[in-house]
């Protein structure tokens, strides 16, 4: 693709990041085949193409509208384009690149303005959090009938694991922010298994950073990459094998720390250094004789791979081989590789196409009749259970027995 992006811009590391990326493209279209809101919305401005041209005009000069606003935002992020691509467009740090330029030229409706912020206020913060929440359950018999079940309930966390075997094997498990709160069990459950196995799990750090992030407020998630650098770094020095993300969501920005602080002189390298240690948990169990583990039952499982998990983080079907390894039979799930509309913030910023996702990708998981749903993000659980006939858990549960 021909590109023009201005001397202004092009002279910055961003312009020519963004004038890479941009020159990679071919227009092929393979990308809008799986595209999710190109396949709702039919509009080639809603699908990554599209997007790509509208992000190009804005980098080359052109003034940005409240249009192109709406046809970034309604982009899931789910990287699904990135898996199809035959030239390797890595269209995840462009749509960033260009959202941030929108960000600062076009004013956002009030209202909108006030949303992105507040939620960019209270799900990094676990306490801010829990006040919300704890206000709204009071006041859930006055919402509509349509919003009564989006409201969490709050989960007491169970009762500390005591590490049974002797290791110097140790892990580092982030303390998350939305996770510790709607599903303490996870991490419960994540360190039971991991405890049988020989680690220890180390709780530090918070919030990874990706609600900001992806809400285009970059001073907020750099500074929290930050706050965990600091608090990991003292646990790398003293050994940590890895930085064992529980949520798939979270592990994929962990694994963009080295790329998105690369020009910060104090933290470029830690931050390079912690994305090579980052490790989803199936890539530590996979990695290990899971013979300890005894697994109770054989419930009829759907596996919805969430998109950080097969397109970020580029472990597509590594959960399936791991659970069908120790003898789990899962049904084949039809277009697998769609997001279910869960997507961070998008289920709340954008919740008519949210709900729509949502609706196809239950009837696919729910095909072959499941006794229970498995997912490996907080953020597709919480979404997928506010409408699923059958209990959606994390696969860890499985492992936990």
């Amino acid at each position: 693709m021909q590109t023009r992006i201005t001397a202004r811009f092009l002279a910055t590391r961003q312009g020519q990041e963004a004038n890479r990326i941009l020159r990679s493209c071919v227009h092929c279209g393979f990308c809008t085949a799986t595209c999710p809101t190109y396949q709702l919305l039919g509009d080639e401005r809603d699908g990554p193409r599209g997007r790509i041209y509208l992000i190009k005009q804005v980098l080359e000069g052109s003034q940005a509208s409240r249009h192109t606003q709406q046809h970034l935002d309604r982009c899931l992020t789910c990287r699904a384009c990135e898996t199809t691509c035959p030239s390797g467009v890595e269209y995840a740090h462009l749509l960033d690149i260009g959202r941030e330029q929108v960000e600062a030229q076009v004013r956002r409706p009030p209202g909108q303005a006030l949303l992105r912020y507040l939620l960019g206020q209270t799900l990094p913060h676990p306490a801010r959090m829990k006040t919300l929440l704890q206000v709204t359950r009071l006041l859930r018999p006055l919402l509509p009938g349509h919003l009564k079940p989006r409201i969490p309930l709050l989960k007491r966390a169970p009762a500390a694991n005591s590490n049974t075997l002797t290791s110097k094997r140790k892990l580092i498990l982030p303390g998350g922010c939305v996770q510790p709160l709607l599903a303490p069990e996870i991490d419960h459950m994540a360190t039971r298994v991991l405890n049988r196995l020989g680690f220890e799990l180390i709780s530090a750090g918070g919030c990874c950073g990706a609600v900001n992030h992806h809400l285009s407020q970059t001073d907020k998630a750099h500074r929290l990459m930050r706050n965990n650098i600091d608090a990991w770094w003292p646990l790398i020095e003293a050994g940590a094998e890895a930085i064992l993300s529980t949520a798939s969501g979270c592990g994929v920005m962990l694994k963009d720390y080295g790329y998105l602080l690369q020009d910060d002189p104090d933290y470029a390298q830690k931050a390079r250094k912690v994305s090579q240690l980052s490790r989803d948990l199936v890539e530590v169990l996979e990695q290990e004789d899971l013979s300890p583990l005894h697994i109770d039952g054989r419930p009829a499982i759907s596996f919805h791979a969430p998109c950080t998990l097969q397109h970020g983080q580029k472990l597509q079907g590594r959960v399936e081989t791991l659970l069908q390894g120790l003898g789990l039979k899962l049904a084949p799930v039809r277009d697998a590789h769609l997001c279910c509309g869960s997507a961070g913030t998008y289920s709340i910023t954008q919740a008519r196409l949210s709900r729509q996702l949502r609706s196809g990708k239950l009837e696919a998981l729910l095909d072959n009749q499941p006794e229970i749903i498995i997912t490996a993000n907080i953020g597709c659980l919480h979404h997928l259970n506010e409408t699923s006939p059958v209990p959606v858990r994390h696969w860890i549960e499985l492992l936990a027995t």
